[in-house]
Order: C-alpha cells, then sequence, then structure tokens
C-alpha cells in the first residue's frame, strides 16, 4: 500500500511555539480509506508541548527554560490560569514534513551532562515522531544551569508557613 497522504505546511519561519502548526491533507473520495479523508492540522504549540513533556521525564532534567524564563513561569504557575508551563524553555519549528526543537535545560548535580543530553534527544525524537509522524532533524539543547541539592534546603527555610 502507497502513502497517498499529502503533507502541507501553514508554519511560518519564526521558531516560536505560537505558529499555525502542519496541516496533513488527505485524498478525498469513496476510493480512498476512510482514515485518509480528510485534513489533520499540527499545532505547534502541540508539538512544543510534546517535546516539552518528554524532556522531562529523562532522569537528571530538573527543569526546562533560562534563569529568567524559570523565575517568570514559576510565578505564572502560582496564578489561578496562569498554565503549568509545559512549553517554558522549549522553542519548535514544525515544517512540512519536519520539526525541529530547541531547550534551555538544568541538570541536577552529578548527572554525566553528555548522557542527559543524548537521552533527552533519544527520548523528545521517539514522542514527537511516534505522536505527529513528522521527522524530527535536530533537538538542540543549551545546559543553562545545574541544579543543586543545596539549593532545594535553601527555598525550603525561605518558605513562610
Amino acid at each position: 500500500m502507497t502513502d497517498t497522504t499529502n503533507r502541507s505546511s501553514s508554519a511560518g519561519q519564526d521558531r516560536s511555539s505560537g505558529g499555525t502548526g502542519t496541516t496533513l491533507q488527505g485524498r478525498s473520495g469513496v476510493d480512498v480509506p476512510a482514515e485518509s479523508r480528510g485534513k489533520t492540522t499540527i499545532s505547534d504549540t502541540v508539538v512544543a508541548k510534546i517535546v516539552g513533556m518528554a524532556a522531562r521525564e529523562v532522569p537528571g532534567v530538573h527543569n526546562l527554560g533560562a534563569g529568567v524564563a524559570r523565575a517568570l513561569g514559576a510565578v505564572r504557575e502560582r496564578v489561578p490560569g496562569g498554565g503549568t508551563g509545559v512549553t517554558r524553555g522549549v522553542k519548535v519549528e514544525v515544517g512540512e514534513r519536519q520539526a525541529a526543537a530547541d531547550l534551555d535545560v538544568v541538570v541536577e548535580y552529578g548527572v554525566p551532562i553528555v548522557d542527559v543530553a543524548g537521552d533527552v534527544r533519544s527520548n523528545v525524537i521517539a514522542a514527537v515522531e511516534r505522536m505527529t509522524g513528522l521527522e524530527v532533524v535536530e533537538v538542540n539543547l543549551t545546559i543553562d544551569d545545574v541544579h543543586l541539592p543545596e539549593e532545594e534546603s535553601e527555598a525550603e527555610e525561605g518558605r513562610v508557613t
């Protein structure tokens, strides 16, 4: 059986998660299988969420986002209706058949950064390709910080109860 799906994109070339996404256009007609009739649009935001969730699943990843983005995201998460911040630290570019992702990552102290980076790439690529059918051409990571164990205890001591 040959794949007759025509993929067209309405996404722009900016590397943000606010684009429109990818449209998977199938053929129409009674001779075409039901699963191929019509079109499916995958939003850039959906791809960014998949990337964010897949990256956070990797052991050794403490958080995503650069310092200022993490601070603002933490405040935004505490405000009702502010969102969960799944896409914080994630930028995606989605084309006709391919996607690329840029991530800002904070790793746990003591983990081999090269290994964590490889695991993040593998997990992100597998999740995006499995869930969207897009080919992931690159996953670029910027390691912004290392989370130290004593940072948690200092943060807890500063809390008002």
